[in-house]
């Protein structure tokens, strides 16, 4: 039988909603030790409950220390797989950040739910089977971070929070999963790439994430010029901005500070394709660096991560198209 850490984390999956004001909350107990009966089927399961945050709380340092926490226990233990439950809000910043440091060859699984222990029809309780089912899968093993929410398993790098509430929120746009979970099994039907990892100790880099629109000037760039260390944007179709932007993401990268581009549409990726001003390719002559695919929130998490390693405009860019 397969030997599987179960890492608890907080969020909605640990919650239950109080019936006479409608507010959900964390409970004393965890109320997925009931499913751990059902689980003995299927793994021997080792419970760490390592912290019980809602995932609003849930900081980019958490996120590394979490990985950190998985090799130590993961290297003082054979395990043969990692389910980790979480809060959805940030469930897939988590997954990533996991995805980009965490080097493991074991499946590690990252899940959650979108209605809380006590409410009709709570999706917590299977999506932890569904996630323990995966982990103990062979064809689990060198997929990268997973994320398997209601029946679909998803790569950490493509997949996002869709609808506030449905509990078919996790999807990954222009992709799709790259598996799904029936009663008979655990069926693949393809691999992600993964390009690389990073060795980071510590987050010390300020990354600042803003919005493109109709409009804009470059207050909000400008005000970012004393305080971060490397701006994301999400850009409008293509990787296409505003001409009034224009000369404050000159002073951001005249002073060395990066600027990255994605595209704030829900499906594509953002190119250096529109010469005009303000256009991807103009943005790109001016030294604005391109994402391949990533949304903002991930691309700000990468960026945070490839400063710890350096600060090089032409490396940055090659991790960015990976």
């Amino acid at each position: 039988m397969k030997k599987i850490l179960l890492i608890h984390t907080g969020g909605t999956i640990a919650m239950e909603e109080n019936k006479s004001t409608g507010g959900v909350n964390t409970k004393e107990t965890h109320p997925l030790e009931a499913t751990l009966r059902e689980l003995s089927d299927i793994a021997e399961i080792s419970v760490k409950n390592y912290v019980n945050l809602p995932s609003p709380h849930i900081t980019p340092t958490h996120m590394l220390e979490l990985a950190q926490f998985i090799t130590t226990q993961t290297n003082s233990e054979k395990f043969d797989g990692v389910v980790i439950t979480h809060g959805t809000d940030t469930l897939e910043e988590t997954a990533y950040v996991l995805d980009l440091v965490l080097q493991t060859s074991i499946p590690v699984i990252v899940t959650g739910a979108m209605r809380s222990s006590n409410e009709h029809g709570s999706d917590g309780p299977y999506n932890l089977i569904s996630s323990v089912r995966v982990a103990c899968e062979e064809q689990s093993l060198g997929k990268g971070i997973l994320v398997v929410f209601n029946d679909e398993i998803h790569a950490a790098k493509n997949v996002t929070k869709t609808h506030t509430s449905n509990i078919a929120t996790f999807q990954s746009p222009q992709y799709g999963p790259i598996g799904i979970v029936t009663k008979r099994g655990v069926l693949f039907h393809h691999t992600p790439i993964r390009s690389s990892f990073f060795h980071v100790k510590n987050f010390s880099k300020n990354v600042v994430l803003l919005k493109a629109y109709a409009g804009m000037d470059g207050n909000l760039i400008k005000a970012a010029t004393n305080t971060a260390d490397g701006v994301v944007i999400e850009a409008l179709g293509q990787g296409n901005l505003p001409p009034a932007t224009v000369p404050a993401i000159k002073e951001l990268i005249s002073n060395g500070i990066p600027v990255v581009l994605v595209s704030r549409c829900f499906n594509g990726i953002a190119q250096d394709i529109y010469s005009y001003e303000g256009g991807g390719k103009h943005l790109k002559e001016i030294g604005a660096i391109f994402s391949n695919g990533l949304n903002g929130q991930k691309a700000r998490l990468k960026l945070m991560i490839a400063l710890e390693n350096t600060s090089d405009p032409e490396q940055l860019q090659r991790l960015f198209l990976q």
